[in-house]
């Protein structure tokens, strides 16, 4: 695996590992428990591991003629800080439409957490697929940035699980 891949795909699993120690203490109401017109945290839960898996999916389609497109350059670059900073910012976003139709109704911590083991397990097998020339070929569609390389979609997985520990914090709160 490419070393830069390496270290983003540990960087988020290490997220992803803290993410769900820290939340498996807490019990099923505690879980699944929601203000009206809010998500739950075993809803975010789902709402990320969807968002991934339909990423996976479609990078893995797209790297299949990864010799016919272009790589990622500084429009890309400054597209992703963008990216990032409105991650950061206490901004709400509508979840893409394709992502809810795709999520879970699954309510249970233990099975949410083997799904998102088997979209990482996925994960990794195409990082370790490619090659080092291909780091930079625009492979993933962002629904709000468009075109982007690996990386950059390993940098919106560890943002994605930031902007929305704020609400699992803010439920917690509420208990």
């Amino acid at each position: 695996m490419h070393p830069r891949l390496e270290y983003l795909f540990e960087s988020i699993e290490m997220q992803r590992q803290t993410l769900l120690l820290s939340l498996r203490a807490l019990d099923y109401e505690t879980l699944n428990n929601h203000p009206e017109g809010k998500w739950s945290i075993i809803q975010i839960i789902a709402h990320l591991i969807s968002a991934e898996r339909l990423s996976v999916n479609y990078i893995t389609k797209k790297i299949q003629s990864v010799e016919s497109v272009a790589n990622t350059g500084f429009v890309e670059e400054l597209k992703m800080l963008l990216l990032k900073i409105s991650q950061r910012l206490p901004m709400k976003f509508k979840a893409p439409k394709v992502v809810i139709e795709n999520t879970t109704k699954e309510n249970n911590l233990g099975k949410l957490e083997e799904e998102w083991n088997g979209v990482r397990d996925d994960l990794k097998k195409i990082l370790e697929q490619v090659e080092d020339h291909h780091v930079k070929r625009k492979i993933y569609r962002h629904v709000r940035v468009g075109m982007i390389n690996i990386q950059h979609a390993l940098q919106f997985f560890r943002e994605h699980v930031i902007h929305h520990k704020p609400q699992i914090k803010n439920l917690l709160k509420r208990k």
